[in-house]
């Protein structure tokens, strides 16, 4: 689609679960799309999940509402309240319509909850990008830097200091960490540098606590359940969470972000906003609240105590998740660095080596 047509501004609920699920398919999660395409069913049948899904007063792309039930099905599998979606969770059948129906109608009114906030895909896969964005920012502002993330969620990616990282061949982190972030590298390697994390902390309208075991399955419920990986990967990360929880405020972002930039901040390191695939769930408002306090923040910021902004974002119009930069003084306008598989997969690094 074009610019004049973007993707997230899909409206119709049929052309979304389509959508949706034609990107499953693209991203090998076929079961995944067979679950969507099931919930087509669902938009003519009586049941109150049906009911909201037919009446989503937004663009229903753009707030991942297919996604949403999703992970309440995924999760009556893992749960084990739900053997029925066996079948469908191992592969075993082409048209899961059935069986999701079935399961709808038996949980129709446990699943509703699941609509009422977006998935928390908290990957700690998209770390890569940061990481590498805060490689490329290390010659520019220097190498020590204190992180502030919105839209956190569990704090996957408020503990990426204590990830191992293995960047197109750049390694960066503790080597020693149980979670090793190798995502198949495109294109250069990011610059070599060095990246010190003085502080990281996190936001997120309603965080999620990897230490309450409902909440941990809860957010392996948003896996897709083809991403073996991924899940490995996520069951690292509530281990070091248990080891030591990320430090996460639960507040408006940009309320936060306002107060976070009106903090005292250390000479010699960089402040810098971050965040994954959330700026879409955000709002005009709170985007453009967000924008002006970190351009205001930008026009005071010195050499001494510079200000980045590290992005790995949708792209409106095509869908690609790309990896922008901006950084004051001197680096105002944002730098398209990359691109990257929204789950972490791989990285394609645009810029030179510098």
């Amino acid at each position: 689609m074009t610019a004049q047509n973007p993707i997230m501004e899909i409206a119709h609920i049929h052309d979304t679960l389509e959508w949706q699920a034609r990107h499953c398919d693209q991203n090998s999660a076929p079961i995944t799309a067979r679950v969507l395409r099931a919930m087509t069913g669902l938009l003519s049948g009586p049941t109150l999940v049906g009911a909201r899904m037919r009446g989503w007063p937004g663009l229903s792309l753009e707030d991942a509402m297919p996604l949403r039930l999703a992970g309440g099905l995924h999760y009556l599998w893992l749960s084990g309240a739900e053997p029925a979606l066996g079948p469908v969770y191992r592969g075993e059948v082409e048209d899961a319509g059935t069986i999701v129906t079935e399961v709808v109608a038996r949980h129709d009114a446990e699943l509703l909850p699941w609509f009422d906030g977006p998935p928390q895909t908290n990957e700690a896969g998209r770390s890569a990008g940061i990481m590498a964005g805060l490689l490329w920012l290390s010659g520019r502002v220097g190498s020590r830097f204190e992180l502030n993330e919105i839209g956190c969620s569990a704090g996957a990616n408020t503990m990426m200091e204590r990830y191992a990282y293995d960047l197109g061949g750049v390694r960066v982190g503790p080597e020693d960490s149980p979670v090793l972030i190798r995502p198949e590298w495109r294109g250069p390697p990011p610059p070599l540098g060095k990246v010190e994390i003085t502080h990281i902390e996190g936001c997120d309208r309603a965080p999620i606590d990897l230490s309450d075991p409902a909440a941990a399955l809860r957010l392996r419920a948003y896996v897709w359940a083809e991403n073996h990986e991924r899940m490995a990967r996520l069951d690292g990360v509530i281990a070091l969470a248990r080891q030591r929880a990320p430090l996460l405020t639960q507040a408006d972002a940009a309320d936060w972000v306002e107060r976070r930039l009106a903090a005292p901040q250390e000479a010699g390191v960089c402040r810098v906003l971050y965040h994954s695939i959330v700026w879409q769930y955000l709002g005009d408002e709170r985007r453009a609240r967000i924008t002006a306090a970190m351009e205001a923040a930008g026009a005071r910021a010195t050499p001494d105590r510079p200000l980045a902004w590290v992005m790995l974002e949708t792209n409106r119009a095509t869908f690609r998740h790309e990896l922008r930069v901006r950084y004051w003084p001197g680096g105002e306008e944002p730098a398209l660095l990359g691109a990257a598989h929204a789950h972490g997969a791989w990285v394609e690094w645009f810029s030179p080596c510098d």
